[in-house]
Protein backbone atom coordinates (compact mmCIF):
# COMPACT_ATOMS: atom_id res chain seq x y z
CA UNK A 1 0.00 0.00 0.00
CA UNK A 2 2.67 2.59 0.92
CA UNK A 3 4.53 1.58 -2.23
CA UNK A 4 1.78 2.29 -4.12
CA UNK A 5 1.15 5.64 -2.89
CA UNK A 6 4.33 6.71 -3.22
CA UNK A 7 4.44 5.37 -6.84
CA UNK A 8 1.25 7.86 -7.03
CA UNK A 9 3.48 10.89 -5.56
CA UNK A 10 5.88 10.18 -8.26
CA UNK A 11 3.41 10.89 -10.93
CA UNK A 12 2.07 13.28 -9.15
CA UNK A 13 2.88 17.09 -10.82
CA UNK A 14 2.27 18.74 -7.10
CA UNK A 15 4.98 16.22 -5.53
CA UNK A 16 7.84 16.44 -8.15
CA UNK A 17 7.74 19.47 -10.01
CA UNK A 18 9.92 22.29 -9.04
CA UNK A 19 7.52 25.06 -7.15
CA UNK A 20 8.38 28.04 -8.86
CA UNK A 21 6.72 25.84 -11.89
CA UNK A 22 3.84 24.97 -10.04
CA UNK A 23 3.34 29.05 -8.62
CA UNK A 24 3.07 30.18 -12.28
CA UNK A 25 0.93 27.05 -13.00
CA UNK A 26 -1.64 27.85 -10.52
CA UNK A 27 -1.00 31.03 -9.45
CA UNK A 28 -0.80 33.29 -12.54
CA UNK A 29 -4.58 31.78 -13.60
CA UNK A 30 -5.82 32.83 -9.86
CA UNK A 31 -4.70 35.77 -9.93
CA UNK A 32 -5.95 36.66 -13.22
CA UNK A 33 -9.66 35.32 -12.00
CA UNK A 34 -9.05 37.60 -8.77
CA UNK A 35 -8.11 40.59 -11.25
CA UNK A 36 -11.35 39.64 -13.50
CA UNK A 37 -13.26 39.96 -10.40
CA UNK A 38 -12.31 42.96 -9.09
CA UNK A 39 -12.49 44.27 -12.41
CA UNK A 40 -16.18 43.42 -12.45
CA UNK A 41 -16.66 46.37 -9.69
CA UNK A 42 -13.80 48.48 -11.25
CA UNK A 43 -15.30 48.91 -14.95
CA UNK A 44 -18.87 49.36 -13.84
CA UNK A 45 -17.81 52.20 -11.60
CA UNK A 46 -15.70 53.53 -14.29
CA UNK A 47 -18.57 53.89 -16.79
CA UNK A 48 -20.61 54.92 -13.98
CA UNK A 49 -18.43 57.47 -13.25
CA UNK A 50 -18.46 58.70 -16.64
CA UNK A 51 -21.94 58.52 -17.72
CA UNK A 52 -23.93 59.09 -14.38
CA UNK A 53 -21.06 60.56 -11.99
CA UNK A 54 -20.09 60.93 -8.26
CA UNK A 55 -23.63 60.08 -6.90
CA UNK A 56 -23.55 56.84 -9.20
CA UNK A 57 -19.67 55.98 -7.97
CA UNK A 58 -21.18 56.21 -4.29
CA UNK A 59 -23.69 54.24 -5.26
CA UNK A 60 -21.59 51.08 -6.44
CA UNK A 61 -19.68 51.90 -3.11
CA UNK A 62 -23.12 51.43 -0.96
CA UNK A 63 -23.96 47.70 -3.25
CA UNK A 64 -20.46 46.44 -3.02
CA UNK A 65 -21.18 44.65 0.53
CA UNK A 66 -23.84 42.64 -1.50
CA UNK A 67 -20.78 41.55 -4.05
CA UNK A 68 -18.25 41.06 -0.94
CA UNK A 69 -21.22 38.64 0.39
CA UNK A 70 -21.48 36.51 -2.80
CA UNK A 71 -17.93 36.20 -2.49
CA UNK A 72 -17.38 35.21 0.95
CA UNK A 73 -19.68 32.63 0.50
CA UNK A 74 -18.16 31.62 -2.47
CA UNK A 75 -14.56 31.03 -1.18
CA UNK A 76 -16.50 29.26 1.74
CA UNK A 77 -17.48 26.18 0.13
CA UNK A 78 -14.63 26.91 -3.37
CA UNK A 79 -11.89 27.48 -1.57
CA UNK A 80 -12.76 24.86 1.16
CA UNK A 81 -14.32 22.43 -0.95
CA UNK A 82 -10.62 22.44 -2.87
CA UNK A 83 -8.63 22.17 -0.01
CA UNK A 84 -10.19 19.36 1.64
CA UNK A 85 -10.05 17.71 -2.16
CA UNK A 86 -6.48 17.94 -2.50
CA UNK A 87 -5.95 17.50 1.18
CA UNK A 88 -7.70 13.73 0.06
CA UNK A 89 -5.68 13.32 -3.02
CA UNK A 90 -2.83 13.76 -1.40
CA UNK A 91 -3.61 11.31 0.88
CA UNK A 92 -4.20 8.75 -1.60
CA UNK A 93 -8.02 9.16 -0.85
CA UNK A 94 -9.56 9.40 -4.21
CA UNK A 95 -12.98 7.98 -2.73
CA UNK A 96 -13.40 11.21 -0.50
CA UNK A 97 -12.19 13.50 -2.38
CA UNK A 98 -15.39 13.24 -4.49
CA UNK A 99 -17.46 14.13 -1.94
CA UNK A 100 -15.73 17.14 -1.23
CA UNK A 101 -15.97 18.44 -4.95
CA UNK A 102 -19.58 17.25 -5.75
CA UNK A 103 -20.94 18.76 -2.44
CA UNK A 104 -19.24 21.90 -2.77
CA UNK A 105 -20.76 22.43 -6.18
CA UNK A 106 -24.17 22.00 -5.01
CA UNK A 107 -23.55 23.90 -1.76
CA UNK A 108 -22.43 26.46 -4.38
CA UNK A 109 -25.79 26.68 -5.94
CA UNK A 110 -28.22 26.47 -3.01
CA UNK A 111 -26.21 29.36 -1.07
CA UNK A 112 -26.92 31.57 -4.35
CA UNK A 113 -30.40 31.45 -4.74
CA UNK A 114 -30.61 32.29 -1.07
CA UNK A 115 -28.95 35.15 -1.12
CA UNK A 116 -30.55 36.93 -4.07
CA UNK A 117 -33.94 35.86 -2.40
CA UNK A 118 -32.96 37.73 0.66
CA UNK A 119 -31.50 40.79 -1.10
CA UNK A 120 -34.95 41.04 -2.96
CA UNK A 121 -36.72 40.97 0.22
CA UNK A 122 -34.58 42.85 2.20
CA UNK A 123 -33.20 45.28 -0.64
CA UNK A 124 -33.95 48.97 0.57
CA UNK A 125 -33.90 48.13 4.50
CA UNK A 126 -30.23 46.74 3.62
CA UNK A 127 -29.17 49.82 1.17
CA UNK A 128 -29.71 52.28 4.15
CA UNK A 129 -28.28 49.58 6.84
CA UNK A 130 -25.03 49.79 4.20
CA UNK A 131 -24.52 53.78 4.72
CA UNK A 132 -26.96 55.00 1.71
CA UNK A 133 -27.95 58.66 1.89
CA UNK A 134 -31.32 59.84 0.41
CA UNK A 135 -29.15 61.29 -2.62
CA UNK A 136 -27.82 58.07 -3.63
CA UNK A 137 -30.83 55.48 -2.30
CA UNK A 138 -32.34 55.59 -5.82
CA UNK A 139 -28.99 54.76 -8.07
CA UNK A 140 -28.00 51.79 -5.69
CA UNK A 141 -31.61 50.51 -5.85
CA UNK A 142 -31.49 50.46 -9.44
CA UNK A 143 -27.84 48.96 -9.56
CA UNK A 144 -28.40 45.89 -6.98
CA UNK A 145 -31.94 45.28 -7.84
CA UNK A 146 -31.00 44.03 -11.56
CA UNK A 147 -27.42 42.83 -9.82
CA UNK A 148 -29.14 40.16 -7.27
CA UNK A 149 -30.43 38.58 -10.10
CA UNK A 150 -26.41 37.24 -10.94
CA UNK A 151 -25.53 36.57 -7.28
CA UNK A 152 -26.08 32.66 -8.29
CA UNK A 153 -24.22 32.79 -10.96
CA UNK A 154 -21.32 34.75 -9.61
CA UNK A 155 -20.72 31.99 -6.46
CA UNK A 156 -20.76 29.61 -8.49
CA UNK A 157 -18.32 30.66 -11.28
CA UNK A 158 -16.11 32.38 -7.82
CA UNK A 159 -16.31 29.15 -6.08
CA UNK A 160 -16.52 26.42 -8.86
CA UNK A 161 -12.97 28.47 -10.30
CA UNK A 162 -11.40 27.48 -6.90
CA UNK A 163 -12.54 23.58 -7.35
CA UNK A 164 -11.61 23.54 -11.11
CA UNK A 165 -8.06 24.95 -9.95
CA UNK A 166 -7.91 21.57 -7.35
CA UNK A 167 -8.81 19.49 -10.01
CA UNK A 168 -5.34 20.33 -12.31
CA UNK A 169 -7.23 23.24 -14.55
CA UNK A 170 -6.07 26.29 -13.42
CA UNK A 171 -6.23 27.79 -17.57
CA UNK A 172 -9.83 26.79 -17.22
CA UNK A 173 -10.94 28.87 -14.67
CA UNK A 174 -8.74 32.16 -15.59
CA UNK A 175 -10.30 30.97 -19.37
CA UNK A 176 -14.20 31.25 -17.38
CA UNK A 177 -13.34 34.47 -15.31
CA UNK A 178 -12.10 36.01 -18.55
CA UNK A 179 -14.68 35.31 -20.70
CA UNK A 180 -17.18 36.85 -18.36
CA UNK A 181 -15.27 40.09 -17.87
CA UNK A 182 -14.59 41.12 -21.69
CA UNK A 183 -18.55 40.50 -22.08
CA UNK A 184 -19.31 42.64 -19.40
CA UNK A 185 -16.58 45.75 -20.24
CA UNK A 186 -18.39 45.22 -23.87
CA UNK A 187 -21.85 45.64 -22.71
CA UNK A 188 -20.93 48.07 -19.84
CA UNK A 189 -19.70 50.38 -23.06
CA UNK A 190 -22.95 49.77 -24.77
CA UNK A 191 -25.28 50.13 -22.33
CA UNK A 192 -24.04 53.07 -20.39
CA UNK A 193 -22.80 55.16 -22.56
CA UNK A 194 -24.72 54.08 -25.70
CA UNK A 195 -27.76 52.82 -24.95
CA UNK A 196 -27.52 55.62 -21.71
CA UNK A 197 -29.22 52.56 -19.34
CA UNK A 198 -27.30 53.86 -16.09
CA UNK A 199 -26.92 52.12 -13.26
CA UNK A 200 -29.45 49.31 -14.41
CA UNK A 201 -27.42 48.84 -17.75
CA UNK A 202 -24.16 48.45 -15.51
CA UNK A 203 -25.73 46.00 -13.43
CA UNK A 204 -27.30 43.98 -16.70
CA UNK A 205 -23.76 43.33 -17.99
CA UNK A 206 -22.16 42.05 -14.81
CA UNK A 207 -24.89 39.82 -14.81
CA UNK A 208 -24.94 38.74 -18.60
CA UNK A 209 -21.22 38.10 -18.25
CA UNK A 210 -21.57 35.88 -14.92
CA UNK A 211 -24.00 33.94 -16.57
CA UNK A 212 -21.67 33.14 -19.79
CA UNK A 213 -19.06 32.46 -16.91
CA UNK A 214 -21.36 30.09 -14.97
CA UNK A 215 -22.51 28.19 -18.03
CA UNK A 216 -18.34 27.17 -18.74
CA UNK A 217 -18.44 25.94 -15.20
CA UNK A 218 -21.24 24.04 -15.49
CA UNK A 219 -19.59 22.68 -18.93
CA UNK A 220 -16.25 21.61 -16.93
CA UNK A 221 -17.93 19.60 -13.97
CA UNK A 222 -19.59 17.23 -16.32
CA UNK A 223 -15.97 16.33 -17.40
CA UNK A 224 -14.07 16.53 -13.86
CA UNK A 225 -10.64 14.99 -14.54
CA UNK A 226 -8.82 13.48 -11.63
CA UNK A 227 -11.95 12.15 -10.17
CA UNK A 228 -14.72 10.72 -11.88
CA UNK A 229 -18.19 12.55 -10.38
CA UNK A 230 -21.27 10.71 -9.84
CA UNK A 231 -24.44 11.79 -8.86
CA UNK A 232 -24.09 10.24 -5.36
CA UNK A 233 -21.18 13.10 -5.53
CA UNK A 234 -23.28 15.44 -5.55
CA UNK A 235 -26.00 14.64 -3.10
CA UNK A 236 -25.34 16.63 0.39
CA UNK A 237 -23.91 15.25 2.83
CA UNK A 238 -23.97 17.47 6.53
CA UNK A 239 -20.18 15.99 7.22
CA UNK A 240 -18.63 16.72 3.98
CA UNK A 241 -20.30 19.87 4.31
CA UNK A 242 -19.54 20.76 7.84
CA UNK A 243 -15.51 19.77 6.52
CA UNK A 244 -15.59 22.39 3.59
CA UNK A 245 -16.93 24.35 5.15
CA UNK A 246 -14.38 24.46 8.62
CA UNK A 247 -11.25 24.57 6.39
CA UNK A 248 -12.86 27.96 3.69
CA UNK A 249 -14.05 29.78 7.26
CA UNK A 250 -10.94 31.63 6.68
CA UNK A 251 -11.48 33.04 3.67
CA UNK A 252 -14.82 33.54 4.07
CA UNK A 253 -14.64 35.36 7.30
CA UNK A 254 -11.68 37.37 5.39
CA UNK A 255 -14.41 38.38 2.67
CA UNK A 256 -16.85 38.91 5.61
CA UNK A 257 -14.79 41.03 7.56
CA UNK A 258 -13.69 43.35 4.54
CA UNK A 259 -18.03 43.27 4.14
CA UNK A 260 -18.55 44.46 7.74
CA UNK A 261 -15.66 46.87 7.51
CA UNK A 262 -17.51 48.44 4.72
CA UNK A 263 -20.50 48.92 5.86
CA UNK A 264 -19.31 50.51 8.87
CA UNK A 265 -17.03 53.02 6.96
CA UNK A 266 -19.56 53.99 4.97
CA UNK A 267 -21.59 54.92 7.72
CA UNK A 268 -18.75 56.64 9.22
CA UNK A 269 -18.29 58.46 6.45
CA UNK A 270 -21.45 59.74 6.09
CA UNK A 271 -21.74 60.85 9.62
CA UNK A 272 -18.47 62.42 9.53
CA UNK A 273 -18.94 63.53 6.23
CA UNK A 274 -21.85 65.31 7.10
CA UNK A 275 -19.65 67.37 9.79
CA UNK A 276 -16.74 68.03 7.64
CA UNK A 277 -16.72 70.69 4.75
CA UNK A 278 -16.10 67.39 2.41
CA UNK A 279 -20.09 66.64 3.15
CA UNK A 280 -21.97 63.19 3.57
CA UNK A 281 -21.58 61.75 -0.40
CA UNK A 282 -18.18 62.69 -1.46
CA UNK A 283 -16.29 60.82 0.91
CA UNK A 284 -18.71 57.70 0.12
CA UNK A 285 -17.72 58.18 -3.28
CA UNK A 286 -13.63 58.75 -2.40
CA UNK A 287 -13.54 55.56 -0.65
CA UNK A 288 -15.58 53.22 -2.73
CA UNK A 289 -12.74 54.17 -5.84
CA UNK A 290 -9.80 53.91 -3.26
CA UNK A 291 -10.93 50.36 -2.10
CA UNK A 292 -11.88 49.49 -5.65
CA UNK A 293 -8.30 50.37 -6.46
CA UNK A 294 -6.79 48.74 -3.53
CA UNK A 295 -8.77 45.65 -4.27
CA UNK A 296 -6.76 45.36 -8.00
CA UNK A 297 -3.25 45.05 -5.77
CA UNK A 298 -5.16 42.95 -2.84
CA UNK A 299 -6.86 40.66 -5.57
CA UNK A 300 -3.07 39.67 -6.64
CA UNK A 301 -2.00 38.74 -3.35
CA UNK A 302 -5.03 36.93 -2.75
CA UNK A 303 -4.71 35.38 -6.27
CA UNK A 304 -1.15 34.49 -5.06
CA UNK A 305 -2.37 32.99 -1.62
CA UNK A 306 -4.55 30.77 -3.80
CA UNK A 307 -2.02 29.48 -5.95
CA UNK A 308 -0.55 28.23 -3.00
CA UNK A 309 -3.09 26.54 -1.59
CA UNK A 310 -2.88 23.27 -3.69
CA UNK A 311 0.64 22.92 -3.57
CA UNK A 312 1.05 23.48 0.51
CA UNK A 313 -2.27 21.48 0.51
CA UNK A 314 -1.02 18.45 -1.07
CA UNK A 315 2.54 18.47 0.11
CA UNK A 316 1.52 18.92 4.04
CA UNK A 317 -0.67 15.85 3.12
CA UNK A 318 2.30 13.99 1.69
CA UNK A 319 4.44 15.42 4.61
CA UNK A 320 6.94 17.06 1.96
CA UNK A 321 7.45 20.12 4.74
CA UNK A 322 10.47 21.92 2.86
CA UNK A 323 7.57 22.40 -0.45
CA UNK A 324 5.04 23.60 1.37
CA UNK A 325 7.62 26.94 2.89
CA UNK A 326 8.98 27.28 -0.45
CA UNK A 327 5.69 27.71 -1.50
CA UNK A 328 4.62 30.44 0.96
CA UNK A 329 7.90 31.90 1.08
CA UNK A 330 7.38 32.35 -3.17
CA UNK A 331 4.91 33.55 -2.34
CA UNK A 332 5.20 35.96 0.07
CA UNK A 333 8.63 37.58 -1.90
CA UNK A 334 5.87 38.40 -4.89
CA UNK A 335 3.52 39.63 -3.10
CA UNK A 336 6.23 41.66 -1.09
CA UNK A 337 7.21 43.07 -4.62
CA UNK A 338 3.73 44.04 -6.28
CA UNK A 339 2.54 46.10 -2.91
CA UNK A 340 5.50 47.96 -2.99
CA UNK A 341 5.09 49.12 -6.83
CA UNK A 342 1.35 49.96 -5.45
CA UNK A 343 2.36 51.98 -2.81
CA UNK A 344 4.41 54.08 -5.06
CA UNK A 345 2.16 54.82 -7.62
CA UNK A 346 -0.63 55.59 -4.62
CA UNK A 347 2.09 58.44 -2.85
CA UNK A 348 3.06 59.61 -6.19
CA UNK A 349 -0.23 59.79 -8.45
CA UNK A 350 -3.50 59.72 -6.15
CA UNK A 351 -5.08 62.29 -8.18
CA UNK A 352 -4.80 61.22 -11.59
CA UNK A 353 -6.13 57.78 -10.77
CA UNK A 354 -8.84 59.11 -9.25
CA UNK A 355 -9.16 61.31 -12.49
CA UNK A 356 -9.92 58.43 -14.08
CA UNK A 357 -12.99 57.70 -12.77
CA UNK A 358 -14.48 61.01 -13.51
CA UNK A 359 -14.60 64.47 -12.78
CA UNK A 360 -15.34 66.33 -9.55
CA UNK A 361 -15.34 69.52 -7.19
CA UNK A 362 -11.81 70.73 -5.52
CA UNK A 363 -12.93 68.83 -2.09
CA UNK A 364 -13.37 65.83 -3.63
CA UNK A 365 -9.99 65.72 -5.08
CA UNK A 366 -8.51 66.93 -1.57
CA UNK A 367 -10.08 64.13 0.14
CA UNK A 368 -9.45 61.57 -1.94
CA UNK A 369 -5.64 62.42 -2.13
CA UNK A 370 -5.15 62.12 1.11
CA UNK A 371 -7.12 59.42 1.86
CA UNK A 372 -4.97 57.51 -0.70
CA UNK A 373 -1.92 58.67 0.88
CA UNK A 374 -2.70 57.91 4.20
CA UNK A 375 -5.65 55.09 4.47
CA UNK A 376 -3.19 53.06 2.22
CA UNK A 377 0.30 53.92 4.00
CA UNK A 378 1.02 50.48 4.34
CA UNK A 379 0.08 49.23 1.49
CA UNK A 380 3.28 47.53 1.08
CA UNK A 381 2.63 45.21 4.04
CA UNK A 382 -0.77 43.79 2.82
CA UNK A 383 0.48 40.69 1.78
CA UNK A 384 1.52 39.22 4.48
CA UNK A 385 -1.73 38.77 6.41
CA UNK A 386 -3.92 37.25 3.27
CA UNK A 387 -1.02 35.12 2.23
CA UNK A 388 -0.59 33.71 5.86
CA UNK A 389 -4.25 33.28 6.67
CA UNK A 390 -4.63 30.98 3.37
CA UNK A 391 -1.49 29.23 4.03
CA UNK A 392 -3.00 27.77 7.84
CA UNK A 393 -6.12 27.01 5.51
CA UNK A 394 -4.45 25.20 3.23
CA UNK A 395 -2.21 22.94 5.97
CA UNK A 396 -5.96 21.88 7.94
CA UNK A 397 -5.43 24.32 10.32
CA UNK A 398 -8.43 26.46 10.14
CA UNK A 399 -8.68 28.04 13.18
CA UNK A 400 -5.38 29.87 13.01
CA UNK A 401 -6.46 30.91 9.43
CA UNK A 402 -9.81 32.21 10.54
CA UNK A 403 -7.85 34.48 13.57
CA UNK A 404 -5.52 35.31 11.29
CA UNK A 405 -8.21 36.76 8.37
CA UNK A 406 -9.99 38.71 11.69
CA UNK A 407 -7.48 40.31 12.61
CA UNK A 408 -7.20 43.16 10.22
CA UNK A 409 -10.77 43.71 9.54
CA UNK A 410 -12.36 42.80 12.71
CA UNK A 411 -10.32 43.06 15.61
CA UNK A 412 -8.13 46.40 14.60
CA UNK A 413 -10.28 48.28 11.90
CA UNK A 414 -13.43 48.46 13.15
CA UNK A 415 -12.39 49.62 16.65
CA UNK A 416 -9.99 51.72 15.54
CA UNK A 417 -12.65 53.58 13.51
CA UNK A 418 -15.10 53.48 16.05
CA UNK A 419 -12.47 54.95 18.44
CA UNK A 420 -10.39 57.64 16.63
CA UNK A 421 -12.86 60.09 14.60
CA UNK A 422 -14.33 60.31 18.18
CA UNK A 423 -11.64 62.81 18.67
CA UNK A 424 -10.26 63.68 15.07
CA UNK A 425 -13.61 63.87 12.91
CA UNK A 426 -13.34 62.48 9.73
CA UNK A 427 -9.36 62.63 9.64
CA UNK A 428 -9.58 59.74 12.35
CA UNK A 429 -10.84 57.81 9.63
CA UNK A 430 -8.26 58.40 7.68
CA UNK A 431 -5.45 57.14 10.17
CA UNK A 432 -7.44 53.69 10.81
CA UNK A 433 -6.41 52.12 7.26
CA UNK A 434 -2.75 52.31 7.73
CA UNK A 435 -2.86 51.74 11.07
CA UNK A 436 -5.05 48.13 11.24
CA UNK A 437 -2.76 47.53 8.09
CA UNK A 438 0.47 47.36 10.35
CA UNK A 439 -1.00 45.37 13.39
CA UNK A 440 -2.32 42.57 11.40
CA UNK A 441 0.69 41.88 9.67
CA UNK A 442 2.64 41.61 12.63
CA UNK A 443 0.63 39.50 14.33
CA UNK A 444 0.84 37.30 10.69
CA UNK A 445 4.65 37.38 10.56
CA UNK A 446 4.97 36.39 14.58
CA UNK A 447 1.97 33.35 13.31
CA UNK A 448 3.96 32.36 10.76
CA UNK A 449 7.08 32.07 12.02
CA UNK A 450 6.26 29.68 15.11
CA UNK A 451 4.27 27.01 12.82
CA UNK A 452 7.44 27.32 10.91
CA UNK A 453 9.39 25.95 14.16
CA UNK A 454 6.50 23.32 14.46
CA UNK A 455 6.61 22.37 10.81
CA UNK A 456 10.66 21.37 11.55
CA UNK A 457 9.94 19.75 13.99
CA UNK A 458 7.74 17.25 12.11
CA UNK A 459 10.21 17.36 9.72
CA UNK A 460 12.59 15.71 12.03
CA UNK A 461 10.50 13.05 13.57
CA UNK A 462 9.17 12.18 10.02
CA UNK A 463 13.24 12.08 9.15
CA UNK A 464 13.80 9.88 12.25
CA UNK A 465 10.44 7.50 11.92
CA UNK A 466 11.77 6.52 7.84
CA UNK A 467 15.34 5.87 9.17
CA UNK A 468 13.92 3.19 11.83
CA UNK A 469 11.71 1.60 9.35
CA UNK A 470 14.46 1.31 6.98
Amino acid sequence: MIDEIDEKEKNNPLAVEAVPKLMVKFAVPSIIGMLVSALYNIVDQLFIGKGVGTDGNAATNIAFPFSTMCIAVALLLGIGGASCFNLAMGRGDTKRAGYFAGNAFTMLIISGVVISAITFAFLTPLLKLFGSTDNILPYAQDYVFVSAFGFPFLILTTGGGHIIRADGSPQMTMACNLTGAIINTILDALFVLVFDWGMKGAALATVIGQVVSAIIVIVYIRKFRTVKLTADHFKPHWATIQRVASIGMASCFNQLAIMIVQIVLNNSLKHYGGLSVYGADEPIAVAGIVMKVNMIVFSIVIGLAQGTQPIESYNYGAKTYSRVRQAYTLALTTGAVISIIAFICFQLFPRQILSVFGTGTDTYFDFGTKFFRIFLFFTWLNCIQPISSTFFTSIGKPIKGVFLSLTRQILFFIPILLVLPLFFGIDGIVYTGCTADFLSAFVAVIMTVYEFKSMKGLEKNDTGYKAVEA
